[in-house]
């Protein structure tokens, strides 16, 4: 699809729209525990320092274009754009929020990616299953550890490769409304 086409797209209410570079179109719905749940990491970011580098919905570029826009990402302090963005080598923690669609590509497709770039973190945030998956230690295929935490469950502070500690406060993350999902 062109970017012309892209731009005089009227796309469904409720949706984000992501151009990737090889001129896919996606589409993804978003929800209201997603967006809340994006904005609780953000909050909880603001531990690393009013201006750590964190990003939401912004891509990142991975080798063999695969690139990936997560919905969390801490990145190093000393992070650089490489052009407009910045490299999968500056990423510490990526976090993906699991929406009704995207269950097995949060658990499964993003774990195996994330794990072989090297990610130190990839965190599953759960709103439907009430919890996160916090992967840690990565090989060519995944992650060796993988620890699961429930919400409600109080702070869980999660090491950076750069020595800061990211605490994500599950008591605060957002539940789907009953009948919702």
């Amino acid at each position: 699809m062109s970017v012309d086409a892209v731009m005089h797209t009227e796309f469904p209410a409720g949706y984000v729209v992501f151009c990737g570079t090889d001129g896919k179109v996606i589409m993804t719905p978003r929800s209201f525990e997603h967006s809340s749940t994006i904005k609780s990491m953000q909050i909880d970011s603001l531990s690393l320092g009013r201006h750590a580098k964190t990003a939401s919905d912004v891509y990142i570029d991975f080798p063999a274009d695969e690139n990936s826009a997560p919905d969390f990402a801490i990145l190093r302090e000393d992070a650089q754009r490489q052009g407009k963005r910045y490299g999968f080598e500056d990423v510490l923690l990526i976090a993906e929020v699991v929406s009704v669609s995207s269950a097995r590509k949060d658990y499964d497709d993003c774990t195996a990616k994330y794990g072989r770039y090297g990610i130190p973190v990839y965190v599953v945030v759960d709103p439907y299953a009430g919890e996160v998956v916090a992967h840690t230690r990565p090989t060519g295929s995944g992650y060796i550890a993988a620890h699961t935490h429930k919400y409600g469950s109080g702070k869980l502070p999660i090491e950076l490769a750069d020595g800061r500690t990211y605490t994500l406060d599950l008591d605060e993350l957002p539940r789907p409304e009953p009948g919702v999902g």
